[in-house]
């Protein structure tokens, strides 16, 4: 038999090939580079911007707090000085006005206005062993700033500060019963 055909087979026919892989979920940065060049600029110029207000914000946030820290410090020497001058005073008549003057000194030490401070006797008196207890307050700016200064007005601050008027010193009427 030399020119019998032969007779067709019966295998199956071969399987299809694989289907290729899905694309990347991700644009690669050779997609960006051939599509659009200015994809997500606005979204990270909203994200400058809310990053620059969040330091603003911050910035503001700190500037109050010093502002109160700094205004808590002057009114703290101020009390501190008027109780000073008040138990240390020549005269009962004298007391109250120096314990004022000083205050306005010490706060003017801290280059601050004197005309909001307000100053008052919480208790005690002018006499021997006696504990005398003076508050001074003063309003505090909204925000400190170097180039503005002081900016509004955001509330009160006060300090309360106390001494002994001292049991052994001369000019002072009656005897000493705390020492």
């Amino acid at each position: 038999m030399t020119g019998a055909a032969r007779p067709p087979s019966r295998q199956p026919p071969p399987p299809p090939p694989p289907a290729p892989a899905p694309a990347p979920a991700t644009a690669t940065a050779t997609d960006q580079a051939t599509d659009d060049p200015d994809a997500g600029f606005v979204g990270g110029l909203w994200g400058w911007v809310f990053g620059l207000l969040i330091f603003i914000v911050g910035t503001l946030m700190v500037a109050r707090a010093w502002a109160v820290v700094d205004t808590k410090f002057a009114v703290d020497a101020a009390a501190r000085q008027a109780v000073r001058t008040y138990v240390e005073a020549p005269a009962a008549t004298d007391a109250g006005p120096e314990a004022t003057a000083a205050a306005d000194a010490a706060l003017s030490g801290f280059d601050r206005p004197t005309g909001p401070l307000d100053v008052r006797l919480v208790s005690g008196r002018w006499a021997r062993c006696s504990r005398v207890s003076i508050e001074a307050t003063y309003p505090s700016p909204w925000v400190a700033l170097p180039w503005l200064g002081r900016v509004g007005t955001a509330g009160r601050v006060a300090a309360t500060s106390s001494e002994l008027v001292d049991p052994f010193r001369a000019g002072l009427p009656g005897t000493s019963t705390c020492a």
